[in-house]
């Protein structure tokens, strides 16, 4: 997947252009850094900011400096008047360097990092801009929703016409763009959300297709119009790991395909309510139906990343119900010296 987030001919390279810079110390890498130029976020946040992404580095002060050094150089050259990252390459993809959350292994499409990271770009100059929040559902001690959040989802569903549905596979691209308009504009007043277009969204989809499992792909829709959209995956990692050298050809994408059904962690990456749909009760009602499918289906436990924070409405929802964030991720940001605002 990094390969594909780094190919220019990806539809997001459409709105953006990137630069690839690898440190070397007497011939050997010892660091790289993708410097990003998204015309689209500036466009859309009107802004001028530059981005950084898929940095890597020895636990060395001066090998991240001249990474974000030679970064920083390459936006101010395209008029970003700040650094910010890591983002890989952008708010729709991976993002976030992990400070919370080092002891337990990463769930599938999310960031980690060594410690040593969060020092070497805070000496770099380097400020938190925001976090982002990872909940763990600790299905296997028996976890659920309070009894009283049980209760008003039932009385909700009851007196509503929202139903629940799969996404239909027969049905694909029309499925698409009908998540994708729950997507764009579900997320749309969130911090450092660029909508995403028609392509990039098809582009995503057309990648995470055979990775689906239908019973958490799927639509809440009140008297058949979409409402919210949901999307769930089997942690992959565990079957990543076991793959030599991580290459999905020609043994590895089987690999992740024979074991898409006997995966029993998993992650909730999207969770997203269109405006007018959107109050406190609907998070009962959806969090309700994802547990419930989660139970029904034999899942042990369940990531859910990547949350503003915030982002009070669900923030305040997972802490009511008794957890707190296991992970946390950081985007940083400095300001680029002599840029004119």
């Amino acid at each position: 997947m990094v390969a594909d987030a780094l190919d220019r001919g990806n539809p997001f390279y459409e709105g953006a252009e990137r630069e690839l810079f690898l440190a070397l110390r007497d011939g050997r890498p010892v660091g790289r850094v993708a410097a990003i130029h998204n015309r689209r976020h500036n466009d859309f946040h009107e802004e001028r900011a530059g981005f950084f992404g898929f940095f890597e580095t020895l636990d060395d002060p001066e090998v991240a400096s001249a990474l974000l050094d030679a970064a920083t150089e390459w936006l101010s050259e395209r008029g970003a008047v700040l650094i910010r990252g890591p983002v890989s390459p952008s708010t729709n993809h991976e993002c976030g360097l992990l400070v919370e959350g080092h002891g337990s292994a990463p769930v599938f499409m999310t960031p980690w990092n060594p410690p040593c990271y969060a020092e070497l770009l805070e000496g770099a100059g380097l400020r938190k801009v925001k976090d982002l929040l990872g909940f763990w559902f600790p299905l296997e001690e028996g976890f659920d929703l309070p009894e009283r959040y049980r209760r008003a989802a039932d009385r909700i569903k009851e007196r509503t016409n929202v139903r629940f549905r799969v996404l239909d596979r027969r049905d694909f691209p029309a499925e698409v763009e009908r998540a994708w308009t729950v997507y764009n504009e579900a997320w749309e007043r969130n911090w450092g959300f660029v909508p995403m277009t028609r392509a990039e969204f098809d582009h995503m989809g057309a990648m995470l297709k055979h990775l689906l499992l239908e019973e958490f792909a799927y639509f809440a829709e009140v008297d058949g119009e979409p409402a919210a959209f949901a999307l769930g995956l089997p942690d992959y990692n565990a079957t990543l790991r076991r793959i030599p050298g991580g290459r999905l050809l020609p043994f590895g994408l089987p690999m992740l395909l024979r074991d898409r059904t006997r995966l029993r962690h998993g992650r909730l990456l999207l969770l997203g309510v269109r405006e007018r749909f959107r109050n406190r009760s609907v998070y009962f009602i959806l969090m309700d139906e994802f547990l419930r499918r989660a139970r029904a289906y034999g899942a042990t436990g369940a990531e859910a990343s990547w949350i503003l924070e915030d982002n009070e409405a669900v923030v305040s929802f997972f802490r009511e119900a008794g957890l707190q964030p296991t992970r946390r991720w950081r985007i940083y940001e400095r300001p680029i010296d002599g840029a004119s605002g």
